[in-house]
């Protein structure tokens, strides 16, 4: 396996000078896609370009951190729920810089792999988060109409959350980790 030369252990914090640029501008980056999309009412989150472009150049740790804190001041300056999710953006920018550190954004395959993965790791601790805080819904149209659809048809709960988050999470890191490529 390739592996990014940036850094020489994908845990590593590359807190140079360049990393010190990349995380606030990268969190800027989240915050400007989080805001865009949230007043067009888009069906994609776009929230979390800075967070995989942070774990690209950087590595997870530093993409972790970047997703974290632009949920923080999202959720200190927007909408307050919005810091729960800071957890899902940490495990993203986990997941991207993890692939890109083993070379998986030098290919379209790979990139189409990293955005999956990333999308599932969304999914993963989002739809939880969902059922806690939301009974379930992501607040996203396209995924919440999935969600109604499913408890109409007697689906329970957590597997309506869960189709609610793929319908949303799953597109949106594609076309991301496109974006980030």
């Amino acid at each position: 396996m390739a592996h990014n030369k940036s850094y020489n252990s994908p845990w590593s914090l590359k807190f140079n000078t360049a990393a010190l640029v990349l995380i606030p501008a990268a969190v800027g980056i989240n915050y400007l896609g989080k805001l865009f999309v949230g007043m067009l009412h888009l069906p994609l989150w776009m929230d979390s370009i800075g967070t995989c472009l942070a774990g690209c150049l950087a590595g997870p740790v530093v993409g972790a951190l970047c997703g974290a804190i632009n949920n923080i001041i999202y959720g200190l300056t927007m909408s307050p729920i919005s810091m729960v999710y800071a957890l899902s953006q940490a495990g993203i920018g986990i997941v991207v810089g993890l692939m890109a550190y083993y070379g998986r954004m030098r290919t379209i395959g790979g990139a189409l792999l990293t955005g999956l993965l990333a999308g599932l790791a969304a999914i993963c601790i989002s739809t939880p988060l969902n059922i806690i805080f939301w009974g379930g819904t992501t607040g996203n149209i396209w995924g919440d109409a999935v969600y109604a659809v499913c408890l109409a048809n007697n689906q329970p709960v957590w597997l309506a959350s869960t189709f609610d988050e793929i319908i949303v999470d799953l597109p949106d890191k594609i076309v991301t980790i496109l974006v980030v490529m």
